[in-house]
């Protein structure tokens, strides 16, 4: 689908809001509300005023049925000029990611020449619907032809009706929780308690020294009363993180607890990609070239672990691009729980997985733990599931820029069993 030769796919920049804990700093914010404030942030950054862009991605996991145009809408109270056209996307915990893939492919094939990838989620601002029970009496009485038809269906009103149907983290097909599901690989894997809280620990202690030297000063603006993202504990210590009860298997088996899994999380985080040409046009950055996506997904109810697909994923993209792991420079690898991280990286140290289930010659290898999420990971920055991809790309491309040159490596897990990756390259 193309009239010309591709083009390398710029990242501009990203700026996002911190990322906090739900029912705190944004507590009384909606998904537009975050989203909206992002991207005047970032038509702020890039002086986009009035400025018309080829097209918009965004999305949110979590989502009223009122924001049902939520990427145009935000779009709208943006700044950017209102003929900017902008659509809705969801792939869980990569949807932000996705959208960059999609956004990056379109400037690839000379569709548009700039555009944003965006995504956003709140836990507070929670959808709250009742039972189907009471939204048939609702509807009987709506399609009613007379006074008798309208009222008769509320003769059967109980008091089970009001009440409410929270939303649920649970995947339909298994009942299982995300964390359930993670504590069910990490005992297959292996995957020891100290080894998470060691991670944890970690990206706690990496987070705090990147806003400590400033890194974040470009790419986090102050919203609510927030400046930096709320969940990271400066004060953490292996110590402290070892007197947490586990907290998806309360059992003395259990290895995942709330400090080695990340937080329910507000938040919002937006990406400029552009072609090289639209960039040098309005004299922009050009931070790093978006170069590569790849989707997979697992059969988590019957074969394979529910965050698994990243192992697939990436095989499958270094594959694509005949790169191994000693190609990159960096590594941006989404912490949903410290034990699917690890599980991850042990199965592409595994002969036999590499062999089995990816159809590899041998291990794909290890990866040097220095050059992991050195920014901090999610554990400690926090997960709005839709805006976690965002915040990975934009930290990747700025970290890459500093060094002048290099490649790094994208990988997140999801909800459904999916993974979404990227190359990105300086």
């Amino acid at each position: 689908m193309q009239y010309q030769g591709t083009r390398r796919v710029a990242i501009v920049g990203g700026l996002r809001i911190p990322f906090c804990r739900a029912h705190t700093n944004y507590a009384r914010c909606s998904n537009q509300d975050m989203m909206t404030a992002t991207l005047k942030g970032l038509v702020e950054k890039f002086d986009l005023s009035g400025v018309q862009l080829g097209d918009v991605s965004l999305g949110a996991v979590i989502k009223h049925s009122r924001d049902w145009g939520l990427a145009r809408e935000s779009v709208l109270g943006s700044g950017l000029a209102p003929e900017t056209p902008a659509f809705d996307l969801q792939r869980a915990c990569g949807t932000s990611l996705e959208a960059a893939i999609l956004i990056g492919n379109k400037i690839a094939l000379g569709q548009i020449d700039a555009g944003v990838a965006a995504g956003t989620d709140s836990i507070s601002d929670a959808p709250i619907v009742y039972p189907d029970e009471y939204r048939n009496i609702l509807l009987s009485s709506f399609r009613g032809r007379s006074m008798g038809d309208r009222v008769k269906p509320w003769l059967g009103l109980r008091p089970r009706h009001f009440k409410p149907s929270l939303p649920g983290v649970l995947e339909p097909r298994t009942g299982l929780s995300m964390g359930e599901s993670t504590e069910l690989t990490a005992k297959e894997w292996g995957i020891t308690r100290e080894d998470q809280d060691q991670l944890a620990f970690e990206s706690h202690h990496k987070a705090a020294a990147a806003y400590d030297e400033g890194f974040y000063a470009d790419l986090v603006m102050p919203f609510q009363g927030a400046a930096e993202d709320n969940n990271i504990r400066r004060d953490s210590s292996i110590e402290k993180l070892a007197k947490l009860r586990p907290v998806f298997d309360r059992s003395e088996n259990g290895t995942m607890t709330a400090g080695n899994s990340t937080p329910l999380t507000d938040g919002a985080a937006a990406v400029l990609l552009a072609s090289e040409e639209w960039a040098q046009a309005r004299g922009l950055p050009v931070l790093a070239y978006l170069r590569y996506g790849k989707v997979a997904a697992v059969d988590f109810v019957n074969k394979e672990g529910l965050l698994m697909a990243p192992a697939y994923a990436v095989s499958n993209m270094l594959k694509d691009a005949g790169l191994t792991f000693d190609d990159f420079d960096l590594f941006e690898i989404h912490e949903a729980f410290a034990a699917q991280t690890l599980a991850t990286l042990k199965a592409w140290e595994s002969e036999n997985f590499c062999r089995d289930k990816l159809g590899r010659d041998g291990a794909m290898g290890s990866i040097d733990r220095t050059l992991l999420n050195t920014k901090g990971g999610s554990v400690a920055i926090g997960h709005p599931f839709a805006a976690t991809g965002a915040r990975l790309l934009a930290t990747l491309a700025k970290m890459l820029n500093e060094k002048a040159s290099g490649r790094g490596l994208i990988s997140v897990c999801t909800a459904g069993g999916m993974g979404v990756t990227a190359i990105v390259e300086k």
